[in-house]
């Protein structure tokens, strides 16, 4: 939860940036109601954060408590925030980030880039049983297996491991054998399996690294890496493959570039 004092000092910083001056056409109260919804719907306010009360809206801002009341109302309105008398008004919306949405095949293409133009290394391959959550998100009984592979991907001179990937996959060990990986991208392997990739969901986190990442990683145990956990579902929308790509942030950056489109014609 945000703090009181904190959303105030944001708002006030909000203001200042987006250049909000009280003396506009636009009410008043739905200026301060408009810079409110910004920050609940963004998650800068979050949920369950209790909302500074009208006196001190009012205070800040220079309002009337009818102005601010009346924009309390509206948020409360469009079930934002919940009021109760004696306990405040609290933030009832809950903030979801949604997915940012890009071309597969650029994607696609970007990750067979990178495989070509670095080395791997692999530690392990077996048809093994998956752990409960990964059985579960592939539809798997408690004794179906699939294809376990662990490997660490090295700068191009591999002299530098910046990388450890841990794959389980609905094919058999003989898809990803030491000439073919050699040769072709894992994705190229599915490809040759009859696997057609329709669709790729990441999620990039970070976490401390294990003994055994930190090993191979040569860092230090518990040291911050970054993950990216890749889900793959082919034409049929089915869940194929789950990739979790550890790497070390002091050698690997992930980086996105984001064009904004002629929006002349939306609405």
């Amino acid at each position: 939860m945000v703090a009181r004092s904190t959303i105030i000092a944001t708002l006030k910083q909000t203001k200042k940036q987006q250049n909000i001056n009280w003396d506009g056409p636009t009410p008043l109260y739905h200026q301060l109601y408009s810079l409110l919804k910004q920050q609940i719907i963004d998650g800068t306010i979050t949920y369950g954060s209790h909302l500074p009360t009208e006196q001190e809206l009012g205070e800040a801002f220079g309002l009337s408590r009818i102005t601010v009341k009346r924009a309390m109302d509206e948020l409360s309105a469009e079930n934002l925030v919940e009021r109760r008398r004696g306990r405040g008004t609290t933030v009832t919306y809950k903030y979801k980030p949604k997915p940012v949405k890009a071309p597969l095949v650029g994607m696609l293409e970007n990750i067979e880039t990178m495989s070509r133009h670095t080395r791997t290394k692999k530690l392990d391959i077996a048809q093994a049983i998956p752990p409960a959550d990964i059985r579960g998100e592939l539809k798997l009984s408690s004794t179906d297996t699939a294809c376990k592979l662990i490997r660490v991907r090295l700068t191009e001179d591999e002299k530098i491991p910046f990388a450890y990937y841990l794959s389980w996959t609905l094919t058999s060990v003989d898809t990803f054998s030491d000439p073919a990986l050699k040769d072709h991208t894992r994705i190229e392997l599915l490809r040759q399996q009859g696997i057609n990739l329709s669709r790729i969901d990441q999620l990039i986190s970070a976490e401390p690294a294990n003994a055994e990442v930190a090993k191979e990683l040569k860092l230090r145990e518990g040291s911050p890496i970054l993950v990216l956990a890749r889900r793959s579902y082919d034409e049929k929308g089915n869940l194929v493959d789950i990739l979790f790509c550890k790497y070390n942030p002091a050698i690997f950056q992930y980086q996105m570039t984001m064009e904004l489109g002629d929006n002349k014609n939306e609405k």
